[in-house]
């Protein structure tokens, strides 16, 4: 990866970023999901390019840091109650947006399908808000670092500007293409739905 261990890590800030202020509209839209389930879904559509690019990138770290790359070794692993903490964020990750894109090919006849995307985000909501917290300080310095003349350059910053557009196109072509699926759920009135 151009950049090395501290391009992946402005790339990882930046997503993060993305994903906090997607996750908030996303956050909206639980309020009052009967009458916003259609964006509810539109964003979280959405947000699949932009969390599997996160996935990727910290996945990039764990990967080279543990196959013993000197450069990550040297940068260090994150505190040991985050590396902890870790496999749970993952998991609950993929188990929300797994329910919940399941869901959506289903439709509201399936009430443990929706218990589990329930479930798992809560346990994902814990996790991942200990997760942001642990950041909060650092990312936004870094999150911007690549768009900012004054800040150190480093190698491949305009791909990885080139990264994050693609992911939010991509994102926004997979909200479009599939916000037509939300229509069952949008009259569907058992349960909290």
């Amino acid at each position: 990866m151009r950049g090395g261990v501290d391009g992946n890590e402005r790339l990882t800030a930046a997503s993060g970023v993305i994903l906090v202020v997607l996750l908030a509209a996303e956050g909206v839209t639980i309020l009052s999901i009967r009458q916003l389930v259609s964006a509810h879904v539109f964003i979280g559509m959405l947000l699949i390019p932009p969390t599997a690019l996160k996935l990727g990138t910290t996945g990039w770290r764990f990967v080279r840091y543990y196959a013993g790359a000197r450069e990550y070794r040297e940068k260090g692993a994150p505190l040991l109650p985050l590396r902890l903490l870790a496999p749970l964020v993952v998991a609950a990750t993929v188990a929300v947006f797994a329910t919940g894109v399941a869901l959506i090919v289903v439709g509201p006849q399936n009430g443990f399908l929706l218990g589990l995307h329930k479930a798992s985000f809560v346990v994902w909501f814990a996790a991942t808000g200990l997760h942001v917290l642990a950041y909060v300080r650092r990312v936004p310095a870094l999150a911007v670092a690549d768009w900012r003349r004054r800040v150190a350059s480093v190698d491949g910053a305009f791909a990885r500007r080139l990264v994050l557009a693609a992911v939010l196109v991509a994102g926004a072509i997979l909200a479009v293409a599939t916000v037509r699926y939300a229509q069952p759920w949008v009259h569907f009135r058992g349960g909290d739905g």
